[in-house]
């Protein structure tokens, strides 16, 4: 039953054609064979949640130099069962970087992204399928580095793909600018 209210908002997101919509039907069809789906335990993939964070001005996005990856993303990550992605990506984006006061740049579903992360500590290589929001940040608030990141910066968007510019990230940046 948690994985209908994620069907429901994947069923009223329309993805880019090509690859965008390619993971989108994979995503559909993981979280449907998959009751299991928001668990980390579930060992071939699992649903995640992020946020491209808009600056107040839209002219930046938020971005932090992911300490195990090795590359600048967008703040994120697992569900640990819970299957409201909207509210797991607000905990991470706050979690990963301090910023707490975050309006809906864009109701719903922002992007679908499925990215494989390597082997690890023993763990396999498993399939994210990411849920994405877009937000908008609240001026004035302080940008906080945790243990999971080796820098977080608000990055002008034509300066994106300088530091990640990777379709997965490219993309999102195309849509907030289009």
């Amino acid at each position: 039953m948690k994985r209908n209210s994620l069907l429901s908002l994947l069923n009223a997101y329309t993805p880019e054609n090509g690859l965008e919509n390619e993971m989108y039907l994979a995503t559909i069809d993981f979280v449907k064979s998959h009751e299991d789906c928001f668990e980390r335990s579930l060992l071939i993939g699992h649903v995640t949640a992020s946020g491209l964070v808009l600056s107040a001005d839209g002219n930046s996005v938020l971005l932090m130099h992911h300490q195990k990856l090795g590359h600048w993303l967008q703040p994120g990550g697992h569900c640990d069962g819970d299957p409201d992605t909207e509210r797991v990506a607000r905990k991470e984006i706050w979690e990963e970087t301090g910023i707490q006061q975050l309006e809906l740049y864009k109701e719903g579903i922002f992007d679908v992204d499925i990215h494989l992360i390597p082997e690890r500590k023993g763990l396999p290589a498993h399939n994210h399928y990411d849920i994405r929001y877009a937000f908008k940040a609240a001026e004035g608030q302080d940008i906080v580095v945790n243990d999971e990141s080796l820098d977080v910066q608000w990055v002008p968007l034509q300066d994106v793909a300088k530091l990640n510019d990777s379709e997965s990230v490219v993309r999102m940046i195309r849509k907030v600018t289009a």
